[in-house]
C-alpha cells in the first residue's frame, strides 16, 4: 500500500518603494511550519516590471524555504542517529 501526503506552500507577495518581498510558508501534516523569505529590488536605472520582481522574490523565498527544510531534516536525523549530519544542498 502506498501513502500520499499533502504539503502546501502559501506564498505572500508585497511591494513597497521599488522593492518586492515574498514569504513562502510550508504547511505539512504535522503542523511543522517553515517560512522562507526573499526580496528583489528594482535598480534605479531600470524600468519597473512587477512580474519580474515577483518572480525573483518568490524564487528566493522558495530557495530559502528549501534550505530551511534541509536544515530541519538534518536536525531530525541528528536526533535519531545521535551524530552530526550534514545534507548536501
Amino acid at each position: 500500500m502506498s501513502a500520499t501526503k499533502r504539503w502546501n506552500v502559501e506564498i505572500l507577495i508585497g511591494e513597497t518603494h521599488r522593492r518586492t518581498y515574498a514569504e513562502a510558508q510550508l504547511y505539512d501534516e504535522i503542523s511543522n511550519e517553515l517560512i522562507g523569505h526573499g526580496s528583489a529590488a528594482v535598480h534605479p536605472d531600470e524600468p519597473v516590471v512587477p512580474e519580474v520582481g515577483d518572480e525573483i522574490a518568490v524564487a528566493r523565498a522558495l530557495a530559502d524555504l528549501g534550505n530551511r527544510l534541509l536544515v530541519t531534516a538534518a536536525g531530525d536525523l541528528e536526533d535519531v542517529l545521535g551524530t552530526r549530519v550534514q545534507l548536501e544542498r
